[in-house]
């Protein structure tokens, strides 16, 4: 794999309900030498959502029609799931995977024990419909508890929030539904290109658990655990966040 110095294409996907502002937080040398490709998710940001972005793969193609033709693609949370289905969709284009506190499964089963239950996702859905703000403000606090630096995240998630048009109700809802339906577990031993799953070791939303089965489903991914790090490590823990990046880009290929 090139190495960062290489001015390597990045494309970056957030999470669930926010935006692409939400990496302006992060210390300029965390992608030091890299072109990011900050892309807001179908609904969520700058982006329209059209009637017929309505699954998982949909919303992949339109990621892949924003971004470059061949990069590494960086998912966070939600953003994982679509960078995933992009990487199995068009392989030749997705020359890297890093997956920030993501699952191929969010939700609880009885052979997938480390994730949310789903009961949770169905109360943010019917909460969604009820007040849309609240539920966001909600997830917000969830994704901070446990952080080591709780309070500074959950600041900087909502002046995410706030920099950008808030995202389309509908998006929310499909955006839930992807996270309570997909699972991709099964498809992870077609992934063909490198990559790199980071875990908080204090996330409320993705246990870090979830590392030991991907070392099971993909035996060649590397894995990570950042201590004292929640659900968004590149806020909290950007120097470590980085680290682990740098050292997967600077892997030779084989």
């Amino acid at each position: 794999m090139p190495t960062p110095t290489d001015h390597q294409d990045l494309v970056m996907l957030h999470g669930w309900g926010m935006n692409a502002a939400v990496w302006d937080a992060c210390p300029a040398d965390t992608w030091n030498g890299l072109n990011q490709h900050r892309i807001d998710l179908p609904g969520h940001g700058h982006s329209p959502f059209p009637p017929a972005l309505d699954s998982l793969w949909t919303w992949a193609d339109a990621c892949l029609d924003a971004a470059p033709d061949q990069a590494v693609w960086l998912g966070w949370s939600l953003g994982g799931l679509v960078a995933l289905a992009a990487a199995l969709r068009a392989p030749k284009r997705v020359t890297g995977l890093v997956l920030l506190t993501a699952t191929p499964r969010f939700v609880r089963a009885a052979d997938w024990t480390p994730a949310m239950p789903e009961t949770t996702l169905d109360q943010f859905h019917q909460e969604l419909t009820a007040d849309p703000a609240a539920t966001l403000a909600r997830f917000l606090a969830l994704q901070v508890r446990g952080s080591d630096a709780a309070r500074e995240v959950l600041r900087t998630l909502r002046e995410a929030l706030a920099n950008r048009p808030d995202p389309n109700p509908a998006a929310l809802s499909l955006g839930l539904d992807l996270l309570r339906d997909e699972d991709l577990r099964g498809r992870l031993p077609d992934l063909r290109c490198p990559a790199l799953w980071l875990f908080g070791d204090h996330d409320a939303l993705v246990p870090a658990k979830v590392a030991e089965r991907i070392e099971i489903l993909m035996p060649g991914a590397r894995t990570q655990v950042i201590a004292g790090a929640a659900h968004a490590p590149h806020l909290s823990h950007p120097v470590e966040t980085a680290r682990a990046i740098r050292s997967f880009l600077a892997e030779p290929a084989t």
